[in-house]
């Protein structure tokens, strides 16, 4: 009998080199986010001028939150932080895989040794990497201009809704991005979708100001819930460590729903339809 033998080293080699082609694609990919300037234009200036209109119309209003009220320019901050994510990890996302698949880039790279899970990785890096500094841009402005900060007993709480968001939001993208044909309709699509679902979903209008059938429909969807764990964790009211567990499940759900979606219909080859 031949005995089998292995070959000790093999199995962790190979996980270096599979991040070492993650890094590179990573890299890859976020030159060529920086290079766009519609994508950093809607990633990053959009939000932040959302806040400061926002913030600078209504600076004297104060708003309904669960424990009392708080000024609404400081509301805004973790809503259009929600609105700020899930540009970078949805919106871009989506149209940057639409576009690359459509050009022929996913053929390509499908025709390399390049494995898919190093391109996709890849991508969704630069989703989260760009929502985590857009939310540090956006805390930062909060604090300096509207004295709005995170209590520190609820500071992980925040941190875990943003990650929480950031992974659901870029299972989504790819989901959506498998359902659109081609590169013209990616953004209207993504838009479509995004700024109805903002608006009833507490982003631009605090969702206690809204009619209670369009608060119901908010509900159903992740935005709502995205934008409720942040400012459980945000809001000074707020007692214990502010985690809002059921609402980071919904956002999981729907996460997890997007994953499927993605993995079972995702399209290296141009559908040209």
């Amino acid at each position: 009998m031949t005995a089998v033998t292995t070959r000790p080293g093999h199995a962790p080699a190979s996980e270096r080199r599979l991040t070492g082609l993650i890094a590179h694609e990573f890299g890859s990919d976020l030159r060529c986010f920086r290079r766009n300037i519609q994508s950093v234009f809607f990633t990053f200036v959009l939000p932040v001028l959302f806040l400061v209109i926002l913030a600078s119309i209504f600076r004297n209003a104060t708003v309904k939150v669960p424990g009392g009220s708080m000024k609404e320019s400081a509301y805004y901050v973790p809503g259009i932080i929600a609105f700020g994510l899930i540009a970078a990890t949805f919106s871009n996302l989506t149209v940057t895989v639409v576009r690359n698949r459509e050009s022929g880039i996913y053929k390509r790279r499908r025709a390399t040794p390049l494995p898919a899970s190093a391109v996709i990785a890849g991508r969704a890096l630069v989703a989260i990497l760009t929502a985590l500094a857009i939310t540090a841009l956006l805390l930062l402005i909060g604090w300096t201009a509207y004295g709005a900060s995170i209590p520190g007993r609820t500071a992980p709480a925040f941190v875990v809704a943003v990650v929480v968001g950031a992974a659901a939001f870029c299972c989504l993208g790819f989901a959506v991005a498998s359902l659109i044909r081609t590169v013209d309709a990616a953004q209207p699509v993504v838009q479509a979708i995004v700024l109805p679902l903002s608006f009833i979903s507490g982003v631009f209008v605090a969702t206690s100001e809204l009619p209670g059938w369009l608060a119901d429909i908010g509900k159903v969807f992740p935005v709502e819930h995205l934008v409720a764990a942040l400012l459980a964790a945000y809001n000074p009211h707020t007692t214990g460590s502010g985690f809002r567990w059921g609402d980071l499940a919904v956002v999981a759900v729907w996460g997890a729903a997007g994953l499927i979606i993605a993995v079972r219909r995702f399209h290296w080859l141009p559908r040209g339809g």
